[in-house]
């Protein structure tokens, strides 16, 4: 995202979107404008900001400011916004600030206008931190991320297959085990041909079950072949990774591509954030205690980095981090291991980041040859 200083006089712009209509809030600190304009109709989007300028009086070139929350319409609208001109932030919808009454209005008109004003808080008065402004990935970077978020739906898919093809088995007295052998050849507890309605139903569920594990197959050659000749940043990512014993090649793929790649960390507390492994203390009065780690950040990424966490304990038992791990959680019971997973996620991550960065392995790890 391109950042800009505010000055002088500016319009801001608040966008509500829906799926029918798009709710607009203008405002450029004395006159107010709302609109509706049907959901993604860009020619109409531009004719409202134009006539918004002119009726508060403002020159066409004034400077438009603008922001949306994250959601279905991901990040196009933004580029959108850009290309014409238009300076956009998109924030996190959940760091918005709520009224905490049980009961509260909430409108997109009123919605759209809370926008607004926290907007003008951004730019004008120079609040940074009363909302979460998103990294916006490039087109490129999106689009690199979709053969793995494909890849886990289908795993997810043939899953249900399986499970599906299984439960008939074992309504019929079959051994679940055998879900790829032809329908026509099982037969069910006391030796008998299934019904045909069965026989159908097992025939389909196989060839969808089928049809997923040839789209993973492809998927997987297709990631095959780029690790063998990276070209983006992400792919040289995942080979850097893949050498470091316990990182297999699909995680290093994943977090390359979905953490690693888009991102340019400063400082190790920003690819804590980033994953959501920051903790949340809470500490009011005399009540002080720990809430867990702040789950504000991309969930995939932290399913990846626990699974990763328990085969580093199994093959890097000498690294410095899994010393620390036994040496601080080893003793404990089954909750004290979970915390303490948790932890070793957080710091495993920031020493792959390190290492990507300036090349400094974790001591004790090993690498493979």
């Amino acid at each position: 995202m391109t950042q800009s200083t505010h000055s002088g006089t500016s319009v801001h712009m608040a966008l509500e979107n829906g799926n029918k209509e798009w709710k607009l809030a203008f405002g450029d600190g004395r006159h107010e404008r709302e609109v509706t304009i049907p959901a993604r109709d860009q020619t109409r989007l531009w004719k409202e900001i134009a006539a918004t300028k002119t009726k508060f009086g403002l020159p066409a070139d004034t400077p438009t400011f603008s922001c949306y929350e994250a959601g279905r319409d991901g990040f196009w609208i933004h580029r959108m916004l850009l290309q014409g001109g238009v300076q956009n932030i998109v924030v996190d919808p959940a760091s918005i600030e709520t009224n905490r009454r049980v009961r509260r209005v909430k409108t997109d008109r009123l919605d759209a206008r809370k926008l607004r004003s926290m907007l003008i808080r951004h730019w004008v008065g120079g609040e940074r931190k009363h909302w979460r402004v998103l990294h916006v990935p490039t087109a490129e970077e999106e689009a690199a991320r979709r053969p793995h978020r494909e890849a886990e739906r289908l795993k997810n898919e043939r899953l249900q297959h399986l499970v599906r093809i299984r439960s008939l088995l074992v309504l019929h007295g079959i051994n679940p085990r055998t879900v790829r052998i032809a329908p026509e050849l099982w037969k069910d507890w006391k030796g008998d041909e299934l019904p045909k309605e069965v026989v159908a139903e097992l025939s389909r569920e196989q060839e969808r079950l089928k049809a997923v594990d040839q789209q993973l197959k492809g998927l997987e050659q297709e990631r095959r072949q780029k690790v063998k000749t990276p070209q983006t940043r992400a792919q040289q990512m995942a080979v850097k990774l893949q050498r470091i014993k316990a990182v297999g090649a699909e995680t290093a793929w994943n977090l390359s591509h979905e953490f690693f790649g888009p991102r340019d960390f400063k400082n190790r507390r920003e690819v804590g954030s980033a994953a959501g492994l920051t903790g949340c203390p809470y500490a009011s009065g005399d009540s002080q205690r720990e809430q867990g780690i702040s789950k504000a950040g991309n969930a995939r990424v932290r399913t990846w980095l626990i699974e990763l966490s328990w085969r580093w304990l199994w093959m890097q038992p000498n690294s410095e981090l899994s010393k620390w791990y036994q040496r601080r959680f080893g003793s404990g019971g089954k909750r004290q291991h979970r915390i303490g997973i948790v932890a070793l996620a957080r710091r495993l991550l920031i020493a792959m980041w390190r290492y990507l960065e300036w090349d400094i392995l974790l001591e004790g790890a090993v690498a493979r040859g």
